[in-house]
């Protein structure tokens, strides 16, 4: 599996930067491990971040993508794979790319990193990267692991990737089965406390959390002088490794198979 992995990566890095594929491990040099960022250091920023589940069929991240966009901000979209070759995901992921959203990995299957071994983490990230990269053309410099879940080996496998690893300070609760009210209120507490800088975990399971948890969090984050940006921008670093032309649909846009 890992030769494959590393033949699709030097042509993938061949189509991007015009070198010649050599079906060779020198694309994966030896890197430092992934950092674990918790948090922003811009001050008076906050990213507001979402953790997309593509597998389920839904309009929740566009409407999340324009509840932001009308209000001037930014967000950044985890996403995780069956099916985000879908046309109608697809379509989500590039339109929140055009408009400036951040795109980024949430590995291909939700599973917990630190029991897959060296070869099964490449395949996670890749499959991600790899769908990003034809469906956006952005290749990302960003994960974020499953259930917050890393270890030495995550580290070092998502490093050797160029990638460093995103967790949070604020988890918004919205998957622990408290109403929506509760949520408003963490978000009103979290306001008030006013911290110098928010990296806050979202999920965008229900349609309540996209109509009105998200306008309602940018509303009080913004009326106490934050500014809503991307993570890579709350951190004063890229949000890509490179950015190239998407590719066209064609039969390998699937994720039967995989």
């Amino acid at each position: 599996m890992l030769s494959s992995l590393l033949l699709t990566l030097s042509l993938a890095a061949s189509l991007v930067c015009g070198a010649p594929a050599t079906g060779n491990s020198t694309l994966l040099q030896k890197r430092a491990p992934a950092q674990i960022i918790t948090k922003c250091t811009i001050p008076n920023t906050a990213a507001l971040t979402f953790v997309s589940r593509a597998i389920e069929v839904r309009i929740h991240e566009l409407i999340g993508s324009l509840s932001l966009i009308a209000a001037g901000a930014k967000g950044t979209f985890f996403f995780i794979g069956p099916c985000i070759y879908d046309p109608d995901q697809a379509k989500r992921v590039k339109y929140a790319f055009d408009k400036g959203h951040q795109v980024a990995s949430h590995t291909w299957s939700h599973a917990h990193l630190n029991t897959l071994t060296f070869d099964q983490l490449h395949h996670e990230f890749w499959l991600v990267e790899e769908a990003l990269m034809k469906i956006t053309g952005a290749y990302p410099a960003w994960a974020r692991p499953p259930y917050g879940e890393y270890n030495d080996l995550v580290r070092q496998v998502a490093g050797s990737r160029g990638q460093n690893l995103a967790n949070w300070d604020f988890d918004s609760g919205d998957t622990w089965g408290i109403s929506t009210a509760e949520v408003l209120r963490r978000y009103d507490n979290l306001a008030n406390a006013r911290p110098n800088t928010i990296l806050s975990l979202n999920h965008e399971v229900h349609q309540q959390a996209a109509q009105v948890v998200l306008p309602h969090a940018i509303r009080v984050l913004q009326n106490a002088g934050y500014k809503l940006v991307t993570l890579a921008e709350c951190l004063g670093q890229p949000a890509y490794q490179w950015v190239a032309q998407p590719h066209a649909r064609d039969a390998t846009w699937t994720c039967a198979g995989k």
